[in-house]
């Protein structure tokens, strides 16, 4: 439980002034958190104690919390560390306890870190310390260096002339200057505003890596580059196509540093100048290479991340395909093609292979035997991988509709991740009696029935919908879209009595080990008749059931149970219910809800929230779920498109006016699928005659967007789209030229 000392580790009104948010809304959303309560319960069914906070507001507190609350650890650790040494000063405790960031405390805490045998650790073994602290506190000048230096020659510790002395000397004084954090925050500006990040390809790379070829001359501001850009020079270092380098201005660091120190009056002003010079370039000049290096990478891997989250929801909550029956190919060439008919509940019918290649005879029997399936098992929907022999089998499937199969659609599904989950655990338990191919097909089916249900058996970082997946941080990446799959899920809701395992698992408040025991708890008494038989299940008390229950939907004896309405409002329903003479039963499935609306439509609702001692929120939640129970807000979008031809690259021209399917959203734009082999780019200068700062911004996963070819490369087979219509190009230009 959260209490008040809990909080204060914290300053939660910076918090709230930060994210700009009310200081109660953060303190009540620290508090529910901390309780164990989470992200999607909160948001859902606590509107009143959060001021009706979105899930990223929510998230977004609770990472800047958890960031201030390491922040706090982190700076009592530092302080119990410099007191263990004797050298905590009441200003140096201050100082530490006014950090703002990790960096500032790693600053603070640099001069007493343990630190590896180094040149000035050697000079202070020999007994110069304190020759350099005479230099440093100016007891000597510049004219008398020479004669204080040779007081210490010791032919013995290899000190043989007072140069040498004086050499080793500066070891000790350019170490400490650059362990000056208020110095190398001036550098670090120095850094951020001048420096630049080159990179050169290595000897090999045109033959090697010619992906990579804009990179062999290239220099760009660390403070202009993209995202997109430092991963991609990061790739091409690992796989030694690249060499990157980190330059800045070093006259203006060195500036910045007499600066600081205030060399311009120092007795010993040309020493001094040598040790900040040996500072910046030996120990300051790494230092902000790596750093900024490292800020530039968490930067873009947090944008990548970002970007891989938003296509994941948009891929995740794509509309189902109800009440269709299915047959899914998988397209090969060698192997064949597979196939896998479907009943409108994902259920196999019937497995089979086809092969497109070869003579016309074989041909013809591939047409007559994916003829045989649709007809058999009448199938109305046909769905294509998107792998190799892709579009050869939508040439066939073109073929079988137009000559035998008119009322018959397909579409081409992305099948990444498909062949992950045909070898899992998942798929083995679910079709232990088919092979790995087969399974991906079933899977591959579907994801177009309900891509929900099916791609949340793999793991989110395999489903293909971002970019350098496998070059971001992957505990980072995986926890980011683990929060994605558990909002989408629970934003969805759940069955009951026919959720997978893998859909349970990501249920508020279940863990793996609940969902499994809630699954043999069904296997074992059979289907759950009310949302209060689920305390039955072993491991679920009254927290979990709190936190589950309202994303948990049976079609049984209780009608609520069906809704978003949570057990703990019931009441209030029924209240609701009574007050207009309605009974619980006009909320079952096909019921006229016409007297329903009309009644309720009058409401004033401040003051019925008055009368029922509930929320304004929760009653509008509650209102919202009687009108329209057992929504699934995924009806709510736009049909996938269907295909009809099939296009080649011979046939791209400059200015035709396309239809497609957005695959992918990027930093720099977004992939479509217009049916050819390979997806078209629509660079993000392209996606709107306004500026558009960021693509995510205008367009989505599984949008439908009207495009027209704006280039081609018929050398690399690229097609480069626009969503800005040629008309209003024209428009544009007339205005320009009137103007």
């Amino acid at each position: 439980m959260a209490d008040q000392s809990t909080l204060s580790l914290v300053d939660l009104a910076r918090v709230a002034v930060e994210i700009r948010l009310e200081p109660d809304q953060v303190r009540q959303t620290v508090l529910l958190l901390d309780e164990g309560n989470t992200v999607p319960f909160i948001t859902r069914y606590r509107k009143e104690q959060t001021g009706n906070l979105n899930e990223d507001q929510i998230r977004v507190i609770e990472e800047r919390v958890q960031s201030l609350r390491q922040l706090a650890e982190r700076a009592s650790d530092i302080i119990r560390l410099i007191d263990c040494q004797g050298k905590l000063t009441d200003a140096l405790r201050a100082e530490i306890g006014r950090a703002d960031t990790l960096k500032r405390l790693d600053d603070l805490y640099l001069p007493f870190r343990l630190k590896r045998r180094s040149r000035a650790t050697i000079a202070t073994e020999k007994g110069l310390e304190p020759l350099a602290n005479a230099i440093w506190n100016q007891a000597v000048t510049q004219t008398q260096l020479q004669h204080a230096a040779a007081e210490y020659i010791r032919a013995d510790f290899d000190l043989t002339d007072a140069t040498s002395v004086l050499a080793a000397a500066a070891d000790i004084l350019a170490e400490r200057i650059s362990d000056d954090a208020d110095l190398r925050q001036r550098c670090r500006q120095v850094a951020r505003q001048t420096g630049l990040l080159t990179s050169v390809g290595t000897k090999d790379a045109a033959q090697r890596h010619p992906e990579f070829r804009d990179y062999f001359d290239y220099s760009e501001r660390v403070d202009k580059i993209p995202p997109h850009r430092v991963l991609a020079l990061n790739r091409g270092e690992d796989l030694k196509a690249l060499r990157v380098a980190f330059r800045w201005d070093e006259t203006l660091a060195q500036k910045a540093a007499h600066e600081q120190l205030g060399l311009q009056q120092h007795l010993c002003r040309e020493f001094m100048g040598v040790c900040v010079c040996d500072a910046v370039q030996r120990f300051i000049h790494p230092a902000m290479d790596r750093e900024i290096r490292r800020d530039l990478t968490e930067k873009s891997e947090r944008q990548a991340i970002g970007v891989f989250a938003q296509n994941l929801r948009q891929l995740l909550l794509q509309p189902p395909l109800k009440d269709q029956r299915v047959l899914a190919i998988d397209p090969g060439f060698r192997s064949g093609c597979k196939l896998a008919a479907l009943d409108e509940f994902g259920n196999l019918l019937a497995v089979d292979l086809i092969h497109i290649v070869g003579s016309v005879e074989r041909r013809s029997e591939a047409r007559m035997k994916l003829a045989e399936l649709l007809q058999n098992h009448r199938c109305s929907v046909i769905a294509i991988g998107n792998g190799t022999a892709c579009r050869e089998t939508e040439v066939l499937v073109e073929e079988l509709i137009a000559m035998e199969f008119p009322s018959a659609q397909y579409i081409v599904v992305n099948e990444a991740g498909a062949s992950i989950y045909s070898t899992s655990s998942v798929a083995q338990q679910e079709f232990a009696d088919l092979d790995a191919i087969a399974r991906g097909t079933i899977s591959i089916g579907r994801r177009l029935q309900d891509p929900l249900s099916e791609l949340v058996k793999i793991e989110p970082q395999h489903i293909g919908a971002g970019m350098y997946q496998h070059d971001l941080n992957a505990k980072r990446l995986k926890e980011t879209l683990d929060h994605v799959v558990e909002s989408c899920v629970n934003y969805v809701g759940v069955d009951l009595n026919t959720a997978s395992l893998s859909l349970l698992s990501h249920v508020s408040g279940f863990s793996s080990t609940i969902a499994r025991r809630v699954v043999e708890h069904r296997e074992k008494f059979g289907r759950f008749q009310n949302r209060k038989q689920l305390l039955d299940v072993s491991g679920i008390g009254r927290a979990t059931f709190t936190q589950a229950a309202g994303f948990l939907k049976i079609e049984g004896d209780e009608p609520l149970d069906s809704t978003w309405i949570h057990p703990e409002s019931y009441e209030v329903a029924r209240l609701l219910l009574a007050r207009f003479g309605l009974p619980l039963e006009v909320l079952r499935p096909g019921a006229d809800r016409t007297q329903l609306k009309e009644r309720l439509a009058s409401i004033a609702l401040p003051r019925l929230a008055e009368e029922l001692s509930v929320g304004l929120p929760t009653l509008s939640d509650i209102m919202d779920a009687i009108l329209r129970p057992g929504r699934d807000p995924r009806a709510d979008l736009p049909p996938p498109l269907f295909r009809r031809g099939v296009l080649s690259f011979e046939d791209i021209e400059v200015g035709l006016k396309l239809q497609g399917t957005v695959l992918n959203v990027v930093d720099f734009g977004a992939f479509v699928d217009v049916g050819l082999k390979d997806t078209a780019l629509v660079h993000i200068s392209q996606l709107g005659s306004h500026y558009v700062r960021s693509a995510q911004d205008v367009v989505a996963i599984g949008d439908v967007v009207t495009a027209w070819v704006l280039s081609v490369d018929r050398d690399r087979k690229r097609v480069g789209l626009t969503l800005i219509a040629p008309e209003s190009v024209s428009e544009t230009a007339a205005k320009d030229a009137r103007r």
